[in-house]
């Protein structure tokens, strides 16, 4: 399941980005309203969670404009106190609110619920593309028709992430944010660990990679027909 994320505290957007990566989610960030309502458009999540206070466009402006096309559970971030500002989020259809500070805790409790009001259960359906089939709950990937092959929650993370962004090349520092929750030179070489160890799960051949392939934009895709 994916979430967008729109904050431009740039070290809350982090803290929360890595939450949610860490319960399963994949995670889409934006610093500002007109970032949010490009992703928004691009990505299409699941859920979204608004800051009110950014540039470019508010979080009601950017509430106000998703609610014009779409029904996607939208959560504001506020601070306490801002009891006006609650007020007129949900007036302009946005469906829950979370005070800031808050727990990681807290945070994934109110997230899951929501997405229960909504109908969704957080990653209750497998994630498909051409042959792979990722459970993201059981921690498991089917190639075809062959048995489910047991993953590392580290694993699962980045094949969800290439999955939901199939035939798309995804760049080092973006699934380092996804799988790890930070990004950094030192950190790649992890990254090739890890991208070798799902390769010689899902590739026929791991030496020559049919599936999870290296992009020439110095990142990786997942390549399904």
């Amino acid at each position: 399941m994916k979430i967008l994320i729109a904050d431009d505290d740039h070290d809350l957007l982090a803290l929360i980005g890595f939450t949610l990566s860490q319960s399963g989610f994949v995670v889409i960030k934006a610093s500002d309203g007109i970032s949010a309502l490009r992703l928004f458009s691009v990505e299409a999540p699941d859920l979204v969670l608004l800051d009110i206070n950014m540039p470019g466009a508010n979080g009601f402006e950017v509430c106000a404009r998703i609610r014009e096309r779409s029904s996607v559970p939208v959560m504001m971030l506020t601070a306490r106190g801002e009891e006006d500002a609650l007020v007129k989020a949900l007036e302009l259809g946005a469906d829950d609110y979370l005070n800031k500070p808050f727990s990681p805790r807290t945070l994934i409790a109110r997230v899951k619920a929501l997405l229960r009001r909504a109908g969704f259960e957080a990653n209750a359906t497998p994630i498909r593309a051409g042959r792979l089939q990722l459970d993201v709950d059981e921690h498991t990937v089917r190639v075809g028709l062959g048995e489910p092959l047991r993953l590392t929650k580290l694993e699962t993370r980045l094949l969800q992430t290439l999955l939901v962004n199939a035939g798309h090349a995804i760049s080092s520092d973006r699934l380092l944010m996804q799988v790890w929750g930070h990004k950094g030179a030192g950190d790649r070489q992890l990254l090739k660990q890890l991208v070798h160890r799902v390769r010689q799960k899902i590739e026929v051949d791991p030496s020559v990679p049919q599936l999870l392939q290296t992009a020439q934009s110095a990142g990786y895709k997942l390549v399904v027909e």
